[in-house]
This record gives C-alpha cells, structure tokens and sequence, in this order.
C-alpha cells in the first residue's frame, strides 16, 4: 500500500488558492485591504475576498516601509495587471509610497509618537535627516545637550525623533531629537507656553548662539532673542553676548502661537538710553566718547552704551588721523531722537568756522 505523500503549502499559496479570480480593469484605483505582509510578497484584499499581489519592482521599496504597515490597515493602490502569471490581478501602491508617508508622518506627530531617520549633514538650519525619501530638519537648538557643540557628529546615524512641524504642501519636516529623548509631551509643552507672559522677565538657558541671535529655553519653550534685541548698542556678533550653558535674564517680546514659540530681549531690561536723549545731550555740549567705528563717511564715537555720534568727514580737516579705540572729546551738533542720530564736532582749541 502506497503511502500518501504531503507537501506543505506556505500561507500565501494557501490564501491564493481559496481566494476567487477577481475581475478588474487596468489603471483603476481602489482602496484595498492588506491581507498578509512580508518583504518577498504582499497580498491585498480588492473586494469580495478577491485577492491582489504588489508588483515585483515595488517589493524591493518595501522593506523602508514595513515598520508603518500592518496586516487589516487600509492602502490606496492602482491595478497594474488584470492577470499575473499566478492568475491573480498585480497592483501598486507608487501613489501610497509617494503620499502615504506623509500620511504616516501626520498620524505620528498626532499622536506624538517617534520615528526613525538618518542623519545628514549639518548646516545654518540645522541636521538635515531623511525619512522615507523626505528630507526634513533638526533645528540645532532642536538636539541633546550632548551634541549642541557638535552637531556634525550625528552624520550617518539613525536616531529616534519626535515631529514638530510636517507640511506636505511646503514639502517641510521639522523634528526633535531633544523632545524625543526627555519625552516632553504637547500637552506639557502648552502648558507651559500658556503660562508664560509677555512683558515679564524669566531666566532662560542658553541653548546656541548663530550670527543672527540667541537660542534660549524658557520653562521649557523654545525662544530666539535677535541680534537686534540683544543691545541698544550695536551688536556685531551674538557670540560676544553670550555662550552656550549660561543662565540669562531675558523679557518675553511676543508669543508665536502657531509654533509655540517666543520672541525674547535682553536689552529692553534696561531703559532706552534714546528715550531721554535730548536732556542727556543738548546741542553744544561737550562729551567724551571712544571711536567705534569708521564708515567711508566718517567716524563713529560711542559716549555710552548704545549711544554713537557721528563725526561726518566734512567736519575733519584729514589731519586728525583718527584711530579704532581713540578716548576723543566733541560737541554734540545735533541730535535726531526719532532717527536715534547724533552728529558731533571734533573739539578743536576753538570751534570751526563750518560749525553751526
């Protein structure tokens, strides 16, 4: 008696086998139902228990997105062939790959769950990262304290990131490593911003210091103090302010509730030396000031913090030989409070004959 041989059938094969030929047209787009999920096949459900494979092509992207798929979720995909060589509709899922993820994106960010990307270079937005083919951005006051110094270090690494901002239409991803890693919530984070007044002074950390200002923390929130808002004099570069670590008092200008962010200052915790400028310097008065500054128009003389006269060239006879850092005594000529100008004299033993 001859012995019945059995030959194992794998999961897929055995869904193919009790699932009906499904009758479809070429290039229509269905909502479809995925039924098994694997790197070397993907089966969908297209109705009436019908069942459809994804492309061969299309199986060699799909591992990238095998961690935001699962068996029973849902997935816009476009018949490609009405019959393959099995016999069975092949389909596509380009229009998922390619709007899907923000999908995937948007979903996260709701729920304030992470993600994964790799890192790139690091440039004045910040570390650029990659997810699923969209490029998005750490912004540096965005990273862990251990890498804040050194942002280029996280090149080529894939680290764990929570979404600030997606956008697909401006085709924008911001993330945040730190967020991530300290698991601040949304519902912290607004918590705090609301608490948060405008006018009032707060200490802030210093998180990173650009060209163009200060990134500092308040209770939390993310705030920049610009280069203008850091001096009444003027600031040539933030770096000479402050660095990175230090504790500073700051007020808070304004509060950006679209992104939760604030506008600080520092130099408006002290009073406007213009505010008063008239009275401080009437016409004529003799002053004693440091040259700053030189412009192809003249020379700059600070007499206070934020305070700088202008010595036009007119008013020299080119034999001053003026130089950077020269303790100088003028007249004050006039002064524009609504302008914040000041033009002044060079003390002579007696005044010019130019000098009105």
């Amino acid at each position: 008696m001859k012995k019945k041989t059995t030959t194992q059938t794998n999961p897929m094969e055995a869904l193919l086998q009790k699932a009906p030929f499904a009758r479809v047209k070429k290039n229509a787009d269905i909502e479809a139902i995925i039924i098994s999920l694997s790197r070397k096949n993907v089966l969908f459900d297209i109705g009436a228990k019908a069942y459809a494979l994804l492309g061969e092509k299309e199986l060699k992207e799909i591992s990238t997105y095998l961690p935001y798929l699962k068996e029973g979720q849902t997935a816009h995909v476009r018949i490609i062939a009405e019959e393959s060589k099995e016999g069975y509709p092949v389909v596509s899922m380009r229009k998922f790959f390619e709007q899907g993820k923000w999908e995937i994106l948007k979903g996260k960010k709701d729920k304030e769950e992470e993600i994964e990307v790799m890192c790139g270079e690091y440039g004045k937005g910040g570390v650029f990262v990659d997810f699923m083919g969209i490029r998005g951005v750490i912004p540096k006051i965005q990273l862990t304290e251990n890498f804040l110094n050194n942002p280029e270090k996280l090149s080529g690494q894939k680290i764990k990131v929570k979404i600030l901002e997606v956008d697909e239409k401006k085709n924008r991803l911001v993330v945040s490593q730190k967020v991530a890693a300290l698991n601040i919530s949304q519902k912290q984070l607004h918590e705090e911003f609301e608490k948060i007044e405008v006018g009032k002074t707060y200490k802030a950390k210093v998180l990173g210091v650009s060209e163009f200002g200060i990134f500092c923390e308040v209770a939390g929130v993310e705030g920049l103090i610009h280069i203008s808002e850091i001096s009444w004099e003027k600031v040539m570069s933030p770096s000479g302010y402050a660095k990175v670590g230090d504790d500073i008092d700051v007020a808070v200008v304004e509060k950006n509730t679209q992104d939760l962010k604030l506008n600080l200052s520092i130099k408006r915790l002290t009073l406007d030396p213009w505010e008063k400028i008239e009275e401080t310097y009437p016409q004529d008065k003799e002053v004693e000031g440091e040259v700053v500054r030189q412009e192809r128009y003249g020379y700059f003389v600070r007499l206070t913090p934020g305070v700088e006269g202008l010595i036009h060239i007119s008013k020299l006879t080119g034999k001053e030989n003026l130089k950077m850092g020269d303790k100088i005594k003028a007249y004050i000529e006039k002064v524009d409070k609504r302008s914040r100008k000041m033009s002044l004299i060079l003390t002579q033993k007696e005044k010019p004959v130019t000098y009105r």
